[in-house]
């Protein structure tokens, strides 16, 4: 090779060698990538190594808490709840704040206070909470995300999903947007916005833990338990606050932490919001809750079960008892049958099956499928009351307990007596109230230093196990006062 030559084959391998070296660093170098994230044929949308403002556009993929944040914050406000006369103490609710939020958190007796967080769901006002978070409460005072401060008052209340709806006289306000939880996915990151420890607007993040878990807090027959388990940081406060998604949508309202020191100990639990927006939707439409019924007694599927009742199958919930009558009787379902599934979702638990029907109301019809002699099986089933109809269930007007039945206070007799509630009998048969020389027209204001406003406060006292006798106090229309001992 002539010296000419050899130059020449040296310039060009130099050449190729900066090419290639140029090109490969472009190909594998991880902070100059350029990241093709498209949606519908759009432009680049990132970096990975550039910081994007998330409010000029949402990205389809990956973790961007700024964007969820900006746009639920404003819907989540504060809740600041007053108790004259240590009703709070009195509450069924008073072991579950034990239980959940420490020791120091049982106020007994006396004047108290509280606070909680709370979801504005529409501009004109409505706002959905827990119903521990204003249970009891004489004075309900809304401070929202810009600090004006405005009086609730209760739409309606649902104990058997602690759930509440409360409503102030505003307009044009920040309303969250509804989420799908039926659609979350274990693992994906959501937010938890509230007001622990009287802390304002305080976001906190983590990931979906686990779905239709059941934590027996509640009380009551038809009580609902499908939570939202996170690891998202929860304290006191948080109660009725938001869960929502990285896109900013609601997916839960916070409810209750795990713990034993009532701080935050990792594990936090939220209702879904298909169960919110059916128990919203109820409680403004009727005042009280549509309760849909399959009319079965039911237990999860596991290996002592699959081994007692001889299942070749070891998920789904197993159907111990039908009810004559009610819709899965009328469906076909019989003892034995395993349900898998309620219109295509899969309920591999009593906890999920429960929440697929309680979204629904009497006189929806579901598809029920089930395994029975090792096949599976669909069915159509119309699902009723607690009456066995498809009725609308009114809001009660009347209560009825040991030949007594009581109404609300007028509105008259309240501005006579200057009372801000109770409830007062309006006839009275044969039974303990007239045996203690009780008399029509009494008006109950309270029993065992619990404030009774209403027939619901009324209502919800009865609803608790008694082991003992009872002190009633109240005040007749001519302004008499009095109190009696009952026993029940």
């Amino acid at each position: 090779m002539s010296k000419r030559s050899f130059i020449l084959a040296m310039v060009f391998s130099s050449l190729f060698g900066g090419i290639v070296a140029v090109v490969g660093f472009t190909l594998i170098s991880p902070q100059e990538r350029i990241i093709q994230q498209t949606s519908g044929g759009a432009n680049p949308v990132s970096l990975t190594n550039y910081v994007f403002d998330s409010a000029d556009f949402i990205v389809p993929e990956g973790l961007n808490f700024v964007f969820a944040a900006k746009n639920a914050t404003p819907s989540v406000v504060h809740i600041r709840t007053s108790y004259s006369d240590g009703s709070r103490a009195n509450s069924p609710f008073n072991e579950f704040f034990k239980d959940y939020f420490g020791e120091r958190y049982d106020r007994r007796g006396g004047p108290s206070r509280g606070a909680g967080s709370g979801v504005v769901i529409s501009p004109d006002g409505y706002i959905v909470t827990n119903n521990h978070v204003i249970e009891n409460a004489d004075d309900i005072e809304i401070v929202l995300n810009d600090n004006r401060s405005y009086q609730a008052k209760v739409i309606g209340v649902d104990a058997d999903t602690d759930l509440a709806v409360l409503k102030i006289d505003e307009e044009n306000l920040v309303a969250a947007k509804y989420g799908d939880s039926d659609d979350i996915n274990i693992g994906e990151w959501v937010l938890a916005i509230g007001n622990p420890y009287e802390f304002r607007s305080t976001v906190t993040a983590g990931i979906i833990s686990a779905k239709g878990r059941n934590i027996n807090i509640l009380d009551g027959d038809y009580r609902i338990e499908s939570f939202i388990q996170t690891d998202a940081a929860v304290n006191p406060g948080n109660s009725g606050g938001a869960l929502v998604n990285l896109n900013g949508e609601l997916v839960g309202i916070n409810t209750a932490i795990a713990s034993p020191s009532g701080a935050f100990a990792g594990y936090s639990f939220a209702v879904p919001v298909s169960l919110v927006k059916k128990v919203v939707s109820d409680l403004v439409e009727y005042g009280a809750v549509q309760r849909a019924l399959l009319g079965i007694s039911i237990r999860d599927v596991n290996a002592q079960v699959a081994e007692q009742f001889d299942l070749d199958i070891l998920k789904g919930v197993y159907v111990g008892g039908v009810m004559q009558g009610g819709a899965a009787s009328k469906a076909g379902l019989e003892d034995g049958d395993v349900i898998v599934a309620i219109d295509d979702r899969p309920v591999n638990s009593v906890a999920q099956l429960q929440e697929q029907i309680a979204i629904k109301r009497p006189g929806d019809e579901v598809t029920v499928k089930f395994i029975r002699d090792g096949r599976e099986k669909s069915v159509i089933a119309e699902l009723r009351n607690e009456a066995g109809t498809i009725d609308v269930v009114e809001l009660a007007s009347d209560y009825r307990i040991e030949g007594a039945t009581f109404v609300d206070v007028s509105d008259d007799i309240k501005s006579k007596l200057d009372i801000d509630g109770g409830v007062q009998i309006a006839e009275l048969g044969p039974g303990k109230w007239r045996e203690v020389r009780m008399k029509e027209g009494f008006i109950i204001t309270g029993i065992d230093n619990e404030k009774i406003r209403n027939i619901r406060d009324l209502e919800n006292y009865f609803k608790r196990p008694r082991t003992d006798g009872i002190l009633i106090e109240g005040v007749y229309p001519d302004g008499s006062k009095a109190h009696y001992g009952l026993g029940l």
